[in-house]
Parts: structure tokens; C-alpha cells; sequence
């Protein structure tokens, strides 16, 4: 009995909040760290627009992360919602995970960073991604770099996408916990609702399968979602919204292939979530400049 009071006495929990420029791999990392997919990715910055939560449960611990949009200098109405939400995340942690993509640095959005790191009095982890594309000479003078520039508690290389050093990076945020009781049961993995995620997940198929252009004008909504033959069939209508008409037509694509190809793709991972069938059926609507109105920013859910 005294060997379960110990194992209960030494929990440790707590929340992270996961923060980095736009596309340095946040959403990638969770995902990692989950060993499921609930983040949304793409080579394109800015995939992640709200704040993502994600529950790992260990023997002793248990980590809640907040996968926050990328922190850049805003400008748009759109932006200037998506790094509030940010950095609204970083009141409420016990951690702070800051990532950075030694392959691609973005020196200003990291400056703009670490100066509101400077504001907080919080413990924060680095972790250095994407070191599976540089040398070993390049990767010792940026730790150094970043060692001057930050008093960090850790600073650890990784690779997300290959899963290189995540345990070690996990291991050095759990010795950060405060000793505290779970805050989720041990099988959620997210609080999430399934509705928001497949929205996501086809807002993600119009990212990596559309030019540049027309991602930033995309929001995702599900006008239903319904388990029908007794549970065997998920039946799912959603409306992609875009700015302008030719923004449409190249959503669509010829005859409907390119609206096709995402609907597919989509499909078959929101099958993946909910492990049954699932019928998707999208429309494309014309919302004229919807990422300057507030009124429709907040009906999309910024």
C-alpha cells in the first residue's frame, strides 16, 4: 500500500505550450510525441491556425501540450487572431517549448520570440529541429548561438519527422513538471471533438494540394456529421470557404478533379480516426475576403 501512495505522491503534471515560427515542425512534433495524428502539417507556414491540444501519458507522468500557431510579426486580421492565440497560451503553462528550424532559420520571427520569452517567468525547453539535414559543425554553433541568446533549461537537438531524439526531449520537460495529480483519463488523447479535427484534416488536404496562393484564403466548416447504419457509417458535409470565384475554380479543378483529390484524401484519414467508413461530400462557397471580416473570423472560429 505505501509503494502506491509513493507512485501517487511523485506524479507529475502539467501543461506545455509548443511555440516556434510558422512550419518549423510544431504540429510534426505533437503528432511525434502522441504516436497519433491530431495536428494537422504541411510544407506551407501558418498551417496551424488555433490552439491544439494533446495528452501524453507516462508511467509517471502526464504532459499536456498546447501546439500553438507559428509566432510571427502580424499584419492581416487573420494573423494578428492567430499569434494572439499564441501567445494567450502562454499564461497558462507550466513549460514552455520553443522550436527552431536550424535547416531554415527566420532570424526576425525568432528575435520577436525570444523577446516575449523575456516576459514570462516560465521554465523553457529548446528543441532544435530538422538536425537530420545539417552537419554536425553547422548544429554546435547554433546550440551555441542559442545558449547566449536564451538562459534555457535544455537545450535538445531533434528530428521530428524521424523521431530522432524525442524520447530525450520529452524525458527533460517531465523533470520540469510540478508534482500534481493527471488531469485527463489515461485513454484521451486530445480534447478535441472529432468534428473539429476532420474539419481540419481537409483543411489540411487544401494546403499541400493547392498553390500558394490559396490556402491562406481557405476555412474549413462541417455543415453536419452523422454515424448512420448503426454506427458502420460516418456521413460528413463540408463547406470549403474561399475569397474569391477564381480561388473556387482552382479548388475544384477541371471537372471536379482537384475537389476529388482532396475529398479522397481526406476521407481516408478521417476513417483512419473514427475506424469506420466515412462518406464526405464538399462544397466550395465564395465568402468574399473572410479572413478581413470579424464577423466571419469569428463564425470560422478565430
Amino acid at each position: 500500500m505505501a509503494n502506491i501512495k509513493d507512485k501517487i505522491a511523485d506524479f507529475r503534471s502539467g501543461f506545455v505550450a509548443i511555440m516556434g515560427s510558422p512550419n518549423v515542425g510544431k504540429s510534426t512534433l505533437l503528432n511525434q510525441m502522441l504516436g497519433e495524428k491530431i495536428s494537422i502539417t504541411s510544407k506551407k507556414p501558418q498551417t496551424t491556425r488555433n490552439r491544439i491540444l494533446g495528452v501524453v501519458h507516462r508511467p509517471s507522468s502526464q504532459l499536456v501540450f498546447i501546439d500553438t500557431p507559428g509566432i510571427h510579426k502580424a499584419k492581416r486580421p487573420l494573423n494578428i487572431r492567430i499569434v494572439d492565440a499564441a501567445l494567450s497560451a502562454l499564461g497558462d503553462v507550466d513549460i514552455v517549448l520553443v522550436m527552431v528550424d536550424v535547416a531554415n532559420p527566420d532570424p526576425d520571427s525568432e528575435t520577436f520570440l525570444i523577446n516575449k520569452l523575456k516576459k514570462i517567468k516560465k521554465p523553457v525547453v529548446l528543441a532544435l529541429n530538422k538536425t537530420d539535414i545539417v552537419k554536425k559543425p553547422t548544429l554546435f554553433s547554433i546550440i551555441d548561438k542559442w545558449a547566449k541568446a536564451y538562459s534555457f533549461e535544455a537545450i535538445i537537438p531533434v528530428s521530428a519527422i524521424l523521431g530522432d531524439q524525442i524520447e530525450e526531449l520529452v524525458e527533460a520537460m517531465e523533470a520540469l513538471l510540478p508534482k500534481g495529480p493527471a488531469f485527463f483519463p489515461e485513454d484521451t488523447l486530445t480534447d478535441l471533438p472529432e468534428r473539429f479535427i476532420a474539419a481540419e484534416m481537409i483543411r489540411e488536404k487544401v494546403f499541400r494540394l493547392t498553390g500558394q496562393e490559396i490556402p491562406y484564403s481557405t476555412a474549413v466548416t462541417l455543415d453536419s456529421f452523422s454515424e448512420e447504419k448503426k454506427g458502420t457509417l460516418v456521413k460528413i458535409h463540408a463547406t470549403i470557404h474561399v475569397e474569391r470565384a477564381s480561388q473556387k475554380g482552382m479548388i475544384i479543378g477541371k471537372n471536379g478533379s482537384k475537389l476529388k483529390m482532396i475529398g479522397t484524401e481526406a476521407r481516408k484519414e478521417i476513417e483512419q480516426m473514427v475506424g469506420t467508413k466515412v462518406f464526405l461530400k464538399l462544397f466550395v462557397r465564395v465568402h468574399k475576403n473572410w479572413s478581413k471580416d470579424t464577423k466571419a473570423l469569428r463564425k470560422f472560429g478565430y
